[in-house]
């Protein structure tokens, strides 16, 4: 074993894949492309780094950081941040005038409440940068082995990486920067790659070394290895690589086969060797790494209007007390010769009453400040993360499967999952499993398989219908071909009342003896166990086993007697099963080869035949197409091909096409039964023709340029012409556990459900049925584009022509239908889309899709999907959220008001992207209905009572003024006031924010039609704010006047004496702290022991504060010393009072909940009283029939197609009464 390396993998790849067919030889000095100008700039001298140290080279370290701050930046930039917020620049001004003469208070009381919420928010900023820094630092002192010079090699962390340096990455290890790939274990300089942290594919990529660097395959022989490397500058596209490498006085072209990527992991693999080219940010996943776009909730974007509107409230008061103060001083302080008028400065000039006035307004706009809540924005991202770490912590949505629970990525957004309107959903890997099952396939025009899909059976539902015992009619699948299915119990004493149930049946299932496989549900006897020889056609069988083992680029790997497969996607590892079980094994590659193990019956033991591979063209989405050219042991030379049936189909030869119409005909039905296609063709090549196509096509990858990749497609197209076709592959891509029940209940819950999908039309639709978004009766408009082939002129604007026709007259047939029970699904396809989603079609298409009961889009790109998203969020302008699990729903997700992405197999780049991550769609239920309600409710409520709370105790301080001659006296000691916010008012306000429920989660989901609360924004509108900032302002009345007019004029103490200011202003505080507290308690529909602690604990603090505050020295307490010891708490009138004010304040609460519940109670109320009667456990009939009304009309959803089958049933039942009737009208008339 050489030194420092191990053995290598004695398998050569070259020839294999089209790593062989496009490894570019040595360019030749006519075809050197010359990487100089803008964007080719960079050098790399390899195992050379110290020379990238010095300019003009210097190139960026390759520690990288995520952070939002440093060190030096964190104070100037979280300061600016939190000085966005209005309400904190208007508490900045105040807090710095506060220090001049004109400030009504201490300095302390305003900058203390300011520097209090500004540094809490500050700090949580600093946390979770904090959090951000460690994992940076986790990442950046990850180990790797570097040369060190003379072929040694040592671990340094990978912030110490340079340009230049020569990396080994071992086996499950991610490659620390972008490296040029130079050798691996293997001989050849194959490696496997996965990228799911780059594009979000689970996949496995095959990497290739140039074979001039194949001999670089040990430690040792890296002692004296240089190289120079010109190429493309830093760019975030991952797919494209343009240079070229300087070794041993030749140049050789790169290609991005050649480069690992940053965060890509090795696999299957023992170690590679490496180059770095990229480091740090200049890394293409850094390069691609982009801030999420700013996303704000619905309430906080009214708040800003509430802040606006309190704002100028604010200046008109205190434009209302300087106009009055400059009255006062210019008419009635001459008359007051204690106050010496005639000694005084500007603020108190009765010979300049304007410039009094003007120096007095600044007083009051600090003065009235407590009408703005200073502490509302921190109590608030206070609140959102407690119910973020909630959402976290449901047990509900938590998927044991993938030990994934739901996480909440950003807390900015919880009250807006209450409110959504418009949900888009993905449908691979969000709606589906994402898993294939190998199903059926059609063969020489013959299908074999007789398993049924869960579409299959909402097919046969749309055909045949089911019976009111919620039993499949049984003439729609054979006994011995039922699986697992869902159907319905209906039950109740009457259809109007029924409750739907959904179950999982139990049934037969075929070849109970066999194991079920993952990843094969075949079955059909005629081609398992050898019983395919017996086929007329079993030449064509053997073919399209051959091809199912052999056009492919998965890698085996042994587990005990069998195999399981490394493929590049879920159907290419479900062909390589189903291959298995038809008898021809995948079991072995070697350097040129591929081993199959065949096998023709049970009682036979495998033959194993080897199979040269020449070529291998891959598939990509452009192709839409693979093939592979091998030689049998016989020296046959076959080109094996799969792809999309479109494609297929169109490049058969006239001899190819003996079985292409029963084919198509099976395509068509395994598309209507959900499954996902792909045709099987093969052509015979003669030796002669393929050594001249390979000469071309080598001669095709040598070249250099933006030619080269269409001189490769050239050729690819030459060799893949005139086919013979073998048949068709079904493969099912099942939904997911609970998907129906989640959609039905959403719909229940008020929400519009589209679906966006890369499938096929056919496919899209019946997965529409699995899911019960399409059913029987519901009328399908689907947009379609013309055939432009035998247009002259203009073809785009006679297509738009013909588009718009087609969106009026369904618009005109929605809006004639006269039926209320009446459901259209629009179905319209990406090629269409295209065209509807330009400015002048853009608007009639989204009209007639709101009108639709379900909308499904297909063969949709991954920039139309987000583009469809926009179009429903400003054009309905309400809440929508997308919902995928690959990178290619990034785009919508980020579009959306709200993200979530599913944590599937596609990877995390949705989940990255997403504002909320789940593991499986059905939590999407709970994620809406219950948090998503709970959320809502309480930042509503809280945000109201904030307003509430601060009009109460800001307006007294105006009253006041009036009495003291507009004189900027406040009436509250300093540290009342600074407290108030701060303290004393604080914990309720949260514990209402973070635990309130107005029904349990059981009951959430029970009643899903109480959503709707949200979308409604019941608990949010103009009348609910003003209706309590009403009650805000009653409470500053009666607070103020009937404190006022207590005291004025009588005796306070048994002594005689009268109360002074700080006794009046401590009663009024005291009643003001009583009356916001109970009010939250009314407010609260859900106590625990928490809430009471911070309800009751707040009141309690309030007198723990005076009675401390007023044994400390009178220096500090000033006219509060002792003030509840000697002068309040003796004094009977004080405890009265607050008792008074107290209840009066309150009243008006009372009286309206009351009158609501009693004459117009909403829905929750009745719930609640249902609930709290035990009315659920008592009279259960009643329960049902509550539950029955308290969903959403809906024409989608399972429960949506049994009010469809209950109102066929009764209209039959009544025309069969009518027709009896008439028929015995008939008889008795007739003579």
């Amino acid at each position: 074993m050489s030194r420092g390396g191990r053995g290598r993998g004695r398998i050569r790849l070259s020839h294999l894949y089209s790593f062989s067919c496009l490894r570019p030889d040595v360019l030749q000095s006519d075809f050197q492309h010359p990487l100089e100008g803008p964007g080719f700039m960079r050098v790399v001298y390899c195992n050379q780094p110290r020379l990238h140290r010095r300019k003009p080279l210097k190139y960026p370290s390759n520690s990288i950081s995520t952070t939002k701050y440093n060190v030096i930046t964190f104070l100037p930039k979280a300061l600016f941040e939190q000085f966005r917020r209005v309400a904190n620049v208007y508490f900045l001004m105040a807090a710095i005038l506060s220090l001049t003469p004109v400030a009504p208070f201490s300095s302390v009381s305003m900058i203390a409440p300011l520097a209090f919420v500004v540094g809490l928010s500050m700090a949580k900023e600093a946390l979770e940068d904090w959090r951000r820094f460690m994992q940076d630092m986790e990442v950046n002192s990850r180990k790797v082995s570097v040369h060190n010079g003379d072929g040694v090699f040592t671990y340094k962390p990978w912030q110490r990486l340079r340009v230049g340096d020569v990396v080994k990455v071992e086996k499950n290890q991610f490659f620390p920067a972008d490296m040029l790939l130079l050798s691996s274990s293997y001989e050849d300089g194959i490696c496997y790659v996965e990228t799911m942290n780059l594009d979000g594919e689970t996949n496995l990529k095959v990497k290739r070394s140039l074979e001039v660097t194949l001999p670089l395959e040990n430690d040792a022989a890296f002692g004296d290895f240089t190289g120079t490397i010109r190429c493309e500058d830093p760019n975030p596209n991952l797919y494209t690589f343009v240079g070229n490498l300087e070794y041993v006085h030749q140049v050789y072209a790169l290609d991005p086969g050649q480069i690992l990527l940053r965060d890509s992991k090795l696999r299957n693999t023992t170690y590679v060797y490496g180059v770095v080219i990229f480091t740090g940010h200049d890394s293409k996943v850094m390069q691609n790494s982009t801030n999420s776009p700013s996303k704000r909730s619905t309430i906080e974007k009214k708040m800003d209007y509430i802040i606006y509107f309190l704002f100028t409230l604010l200046c008109l008061l205190s434009l209302i007390s300087s106009i009055g103060f400059a009255l006062k001083i210019r008419f009635g302080m001459p008359d007051w010769w204690y106050l010496q008028p005639n000694n005084t400065t500007d603020l108190y000039d009765p010979s300049k009453p304007a410039v009094s006035g003007i120096f007095h307004l600044v007083t009051a706009l600090i003065l009235y400040g407590y009408l703005i809540p200073i502490s509302l924005y921190v109590s608030i991202e206070v609140v959102k993360v407690l119910q973020a770490t909630f959402i976290n912590h449901d047990l509900h949505m938590y998927d044991e499967e993938s030990g994934n629970p739901a996480q909440a990525r950003t807390s900015n957004l919880n009250e807006e999952l209450g409110q959504v309107d418009t949900i888009l959903s993905d449908k691979t890997g969000t709606l589906t499993c994402n898993q294939m099952d190998f199903l059926r396939c059609s063969i020489a025009g013959i299908s074999y398989g007789i398993g049924s899909t869960e579409v299959e059976i909402a097919a046969a539902a749309k055909r045949m219908g089911f019976d009111f015992n919620g039993q499949t009619s049984e003439s729609s699948t054979p006994m011995h071909n039922r699986r697992s299915r869902q159907s319905w119990e209906i039950r109740g004493s009457d259809f109007g009342a029924s409750e739907i149930e959904m179950h999982t049946v139990s049934t037969i299932k075929y070849q109970e003896h066999r194991q079920k496989i993952k990843g094969f549900s075949f079955e059909d006897n005629r081609l398992m166990n050898g019983n395919w020889l017996k086929e007329p056609n079993y030449e064509a069988i053997l073919l399209f086993f051959r091809i199912l083992a052999l056009c492919h680029t998965a890698i085996p790997e042994r587990n005990n007697d069998t195999f399981n497969y490394e493929a590049e996607s879920p159907d290419e590892g479900a062909f390589l099963i189903a291959a298995r079980e038809f008898g021809f094994q995948f079991c072995k590659r070697t350097q040129s080869s591929v081993f199959i193990q065949e096998r023709y019956s049970s009682s036979e033991g495998p033959i194993e035949r080897e199979f040269k591979i020449l070529n291998l063209l891959e598939f990509n989405s452009k192709r839409k197409r693979m093939s592979v050219i091998v030689k049998d042991e016989e020296g046959n030379i076959f080109l094996l091909c799969k792809g999309a049936d479109s494609i297929i189909l169109d490049r058969l030869s006239k001899n190819g096409r003996m079985y292409e119409e029963e084919t198509t005909k099976h395509l068509n039905e395994y598309g209507e039964s959900g499954l996902r296609t792909l045709a099987l063709a093969y052509r015979k090549l003669e030796e002669s023709e393929y050594h001249a196509w390979n000469k071309d096509f080598q001669k095709a990858k040598t070249t250099i340029g933006a030619e080269r990749e269409a001189m490769l497609e050239r050729m690819s197209d030459m060799m893949e012409k005139d086919l013979i076709l073998v048949g068709a592959t079904a493969v099912e891509d099942k939904l997911q556990r609970g998907v129906p029940q989640c959609i039905d209940k959403l719909a229940q819950a008020g929400l519009k459900i589209w679906v966006l999908t890369g499938d096929k039309m056919e496919t899209a639709i019946n997965i529409g049925y699995a899911c019960s978004l399409l059913r029987q009766g519901m009328k399908q408009i689907c947009i379609t584009t013309m055939n432009t082939d035998s247009l002259a002129q203009d073809p785009k604007k006679a297509v738009k022509e013909n588009i718009l026709m087609q969106l009026t007259n369904a618009s005109q047939m929605v809006n004639l239908e006269n039926d209320p029970d009446a459901a259209f699904a629009l179905i319209i396809e990406g090629k269409t889309l295209s065209y509807v989603l330009e400015d002048d079609l853009k608007n009639q298409f989204l009209k007639l899709a709101v009108g639709c009961a379900s909308v499904i889009c297909c063969r949709v790109s991954p920039k139309q999907k987000a583009l469809v998203t926009r179009l429903v969020k400003e054009g309905t302008r309400k809440t929508t959220l997308a919902i995928g699990d690959g990178a290619n729903d990034v785009g919508m997700i980020q579009e959306a008001d709200i993200g979530v992405g599913i944590s599937g197999v596609e990877g995390m780049q949705a989940v990255m992207a997403s504002d909320f991550s789940i593991s499986q769609f059905r939590f999407l239920e709970r994620l809406l209905v219950v948090h998503g309600h709970w959320c809502y409710k309480r930042i509503a409520q809280m945000v109201c009572y904030f307003f509430y709370k601060n009009i109460a105790f800001g307006l007294t301080l105006f009253y006041f003024e009036a009495y003291a001659a507009f004189s900027g006296q406040s009436v509250y000691d300093d540290w009342y006031m600074l407290l108030f916010n701060v303290i004393l008012t604080s914990l309720p306000v949260i514990s209402l924010g973070v635990f309130e429920q107005d029904v349990s989660s059981e009951v959430c989901l029970q009643f899903p039609a109480l959503y709707q609360q949200g979308p409604k924004n019941v608990f949010f509108n103009w009348y609910k704010i003003l209706g309590w900032m009403a009650n805000g302002l009653f409470s500053s009345l009666i607070i103020f006047f009937v404190s006022i007019h207590i005291f004025y004029d009588q005796a306070f103490r048994s002594g005689g004496q009268t109360a002074d200011m700080a006794a009046v202003g401590t009663t009024m505080f005291t009643c003001i702290i009583w009356t916001v507290n109970l009010q939250i308690a009314l407010t609260m529909s859900h106590f625990t022991w928490i809430q009471h602690l911070f309800v009751w604990g707040s009141i309690s603090t309030w007198y723990i504060f005076l009675l401390l505050y007023g044994l400390v020295s009178p220096l500090l307490s000033g006219n509060a010393y002792r003030i509840l010891v000697e002068a309040l708490a003796p004094a009977p009138m004080y405890w009265i009072t607050t008792l008074l004010v107290t209840v009066t304040c309150n009243i008006p609460y009372l009286a309206h909940i009351s009158f609501q519940r009693a004459v117009n109670p909403m829905d929750h109320h009745v719930i609640q009283e249902i609930k709290y009667y035990r009315k659920d456990v008592e009279d259960q009939h009643m329960w049902k029939r509550e539950r029955s009304k308290a969903r959403q009309e809906t024409k989608i959803g399972f429960s949506a197609r049994v009010d469809a089958k209950i109102r066929q049933y009764m209209r039959s039942k009544l025309q069969k009464k009518q027709s009896s009737s008439y028929a015995l009208q008939n008889i008795t008339t007739t003579p």
